[in-house]
């Protein structure tokens, strides 16, 4: 074979791999979605990428490899680590970063993900954790951690690692997550959370109001703790 042909070959091959390995992450994603990481199958995910079972192994070593690279694939899609960047490099106020950032995550857990096997891939994690989120955790949850840490900590007046950051990051989030993970159910219940009542702008707004009064108190706490003498 001319060098020339063997070239086009070997590229022909590594596309080929390459668009058989994106069919198995999204065969994969939808599977994980509907049954979950245990009672997936390899033979399941390569018949929907309309390949073999061999191919899990191939491309990615193993169910379990495949699996991480679909919960790291899924978070990226549900929330961009360079879009929660930008917000969090615009000049302006560590406030009003902080209203960009939830306002960018209600947007994203309020937008019909019920359909996304995006969402029910995290969704499913959150509420049976498997052990294989190495990579997810790895990749896509301590850079974006670590952004909004970075605007809590300006916010409160402390350093990132401060005990009051981690904690008031967990309530600033929650309810996002309550979304997440059953917003159709939390609007049965609380009908004026339902989008038909109360728009994404507007829940992200009293979201932002709620958490800046939780962390103006905290603020006060940390001025306290460099001024014992101070009363609150």
């Amino acid at each position: 074979m001319a060098k020339g042909n063997r070239r086009t070959a070997r590229s022909r091959d590594r596309q080929d791999g390459a668009a058989t390995r994106t069919s198995l992450l999204e065969a994969g994603g939808a599977v994980f979605a509907e049954f979950g990481f245990d009672r997936a199958t390899a033979k399941e995910i390569a018949l929907r990428a309309g390949t073999n079972a061999a191919a899990v192994n191939y491309h990615f070593g193993g169910i379990e490899a495949l699996y991480e690279d679909v919960l790291a694939e899924a978070h990226h899609r549900l929330m961009s680590y360079d879009v929660l960047a930008r917000t969090v490099a615009a000049d302006i106020e560590p406030k009003e970063k902080l209203r960009g950032f939830i306002g960018l995550l209600v947007k994203v857990v309020r937008t019909g993900n019920e359909h996304s096997w995006p969402a029910k891939v995290i969704v499913r994690e959150l509420i049976a954790p498997t052990p294989h989120i190495d990579k997810l955790r790895r990749e896509e949850i301590e850079p974006k951690k670590a952004l909004l840490f970075g605007v809590i900590a300006q916010i409160i007046g402390v350093a990132s690692d401060h005990p009051f950051v981690a904690q008031a990051a967990l309530s600033t989030m929650a309810p996002c997550f309550m979304l997440l993970v059953a917003e159709k159910r939390v609007s049965e219940i609380i009908p004026a959370l339902g989008r038909d009542v109360t728009t994404d702008a507007e829940l992200a707004e009293r979201l932002v109001r709620f958490a800046l009064g939780g962390l103006a108190q905290l603020s006060l706490l940390a001025q306290a703790e460099r001024s014992p003498d101070q009363s609150i």
